[in-house]
């Protein structure tokens, strides 16, 4: 029965409405927190001027405390307006808890490696391939028992052979001459047990590939296996330039393909790539090393924000071109030397060394800060700036570490074009850095002051860095290698050719200082 709105009856603990339920379905936890809410279902009274106009009935919510009084009545309908969406929000998160997604058929794997071989032998390339079967999570291998792998059932279905074309025949390409292979031909497949180390040389892999299956009634948990595959491509010739781009990081979190490429009457070239590396040329002419070495030479200075504020110290108390090119030259002529040094394994290859290198590069911001903050004179700026900068050379070989196997037989080819692109880098910032000083200086604030600020500034966040890298360091036990006759003598051959350089800076920095005998005294 409905009753006109001007009165309503009250309602007994009997006969109140029964409270918002979440279905069984729901997580009880989310029951608990919608009947929290305390909402009941009732009948909307009309708001029609008439006393006797029929209430229009609407399911809403409303809460137990509700009262007629229309004083009741507004603050109920403002919490009512509130716990609406908090009781939507609880019934969808309740859904979501009781029917939840549903999994895949089988995990990613974290940490994946990929062993492979390239060979090219006459008018055919060989790629040998090792990858753990957990890799191919897309592919439902059948198993038997608890686990293990069904051999007989997934030969029957060619599983193994669909998985090797979709994991690796499409997602590795393979290029002649920069021309895209056609597709491979599978001409060998077997499962191996995870301890099996036939992929230690391409022999050893190859005739293992090759031999016997393993038996069927192996008991092998599917994810503890191992595919081998033997690809072989049609080319022109073994003399070819070959390139690579391997696609494989949908296979784990972190993705390594270990790659040894073996062409003729050239040394093995080993590479470690990581995830998706792009194309890589398995044996690179030298001005194809040299474009790439450039290019990661100006992004490493764009990417580095230490060298970057090293570089900013240099220029704010400098700007002039003849002070600049000074000083600027001395960085280039020592972190060349390090860094050159670096790749031919002259320098200690201690664990503690890399913390050291990275420790001493904040120290020589914060220095440099310092002194533009209490004055810097271009007399001794430069040959500090020599001194910091064989520091900051040994900073860019560690960047070129996992990067020198793209470099083929031209490593000192690609050392240079990577420093190429390290003063490349270092030219555009300081296009862009000196008119903006300039322009500073000029309009917004004394040189002075601004000077002082700015290097304030830099000097804050190097100390910070400079810190936390001390206590990387500190944690290190700093033992230096037993001294060897070899290591006197490269030593010695090192030092010699950095006081030779030094001494060509220090002429160079006299000959600029030197007046100019075309010009006359002025009176």
């Amino acid at each position: 029965m409905l009753l006109p709105n001007h009165r309503l009856p009250p309602i007994s603990r009997a006969q109140e409405a029964p409270r918002l339920r979440v279905s069984s379905g729901l997580s009880e936890a989310a029951s608990i927190l919608v009947n929290r809410t305390n909402c009941v279902i009732f009948s909307r009274p009309a708001t029609s001027g008439t006393p006797n106009a029929p209430a229009r009935p609407a399911i809403w919510l409303g809460f137990n405390d509700f009262r007629s009084s229309t004083a009741a009545m507004t603050t109920s309908s403002r919490q009512q307006r509130l716990a609406r969406p908090f009781a939507l929000l609880l019934l969808v998160l309740g859904l979501l808890l009781a029917f939840p997604a549903r999994q895949a058929a089988h995990d990613i794997p974290a940490d994946v490696t990929v062993r492979a071989f390239v060979k090219p032998e006459g008018q055919r390339l060989r790629l040998l391939v090792r990858v753990p079967l957990e890799a191919l999570s897309d592919m439902a291998f059948p198993t038997i028992g608890p686990g293990f792998l069904d051999f007989e059932l997934a030969r029957e279905r060619n599983q193994f052979e669909d998985a090797a074309m979709v994991w690796m025949g499409q997602e590795v390409q393979i290029f002649e001459n920069d021309v895209r292979l056609e597709w491979p031909e599978v001409t060998a497949i077997k499962i191996s047990l995870p301890s099996d180390p036939s992929f230690e040389t391409y022999e050893t892999a190859l005739a293992h590939v090759q031999g016997p299956l393993l038996a069927a009634g192996t008991q092998l948990p599917w994810q503890q296996a191992v595919l081998d595959v033997l690809f072989d491509y049609d080319i022109q010739s073994d003399q070819s330039d070959f390139s690579i781009q391997p696609s494989l990081e949908r296979m784990g979190l972190q993705v390594t393909t270990v790659l040894r490429f073996l062409a003729p009457d050239t040394p093995e070239r080993a590479f470690e790539l990581h995830g998706a590396p792009g194309l890589v040329r398995l044996d690179p002419r030298w001005h194809q090393a040299a474009f790439r070495f450039v290019a990661m030479g100006f992004e490493h200075i764009l990417d580095g924000i230490d060298h970057l504020l090293f570089l900013a110290c240099l220029v704010i108390p400098f700007r002039k071109l003849r002070a600049l090119a000074i000083i600027v030259t001395a960085f280039t002529v020592a972190h060349s030397v390090t860094l050159i040094a670096s790749a031919y394994d002259l320098a200690p290859d201690a664990l503690w060394f890399p913390p050291l290198v990275e420790t001493l590069i904040a120290m020589s911001i914060v220095y440099m800060a310092f002194e533009n903050i209490v004055g810097a004179q271009v007399q001794r700026r430069w040959a500090i700036t020599f001194l910091f900068g064989l520091v900051h050379g040994f900073g860019f070989s560690f960047a070129l570490r996992e990067t020198l196997q793209f470099a083929g037989s031209h490593l000192l080819t690609s050392l240079l074009a990577f420093n190429v692109g390290v003063e490349l880098g270092q030219l555009l910032v300081l296009v862009i850095l000196v008119p903006s000083l300039g322009l500073l200086f000029r309009y917004l604030v004394a040189e002075r002051v601004g000077t002082i600020i700015l290097s304030a500034l830099v000097a804050h966040t190097s100390w910070h860095w400079m810190t936390e890298r001390w206590g990387v360091l500190t944690q290190y036990d700093i033992t230096w290698a037993a001294f060897s006759q070899a290591m006197f003598t490269g030593g010695m051959r090192w030092m010699l050719l950095t006081l030779l350089l030094g001494g060509c800076a220090w002429y160079g920095y006299k000959a600029m200082q030197a007046p100019d005998p075309t010009q006359a005294p002025a009176d």
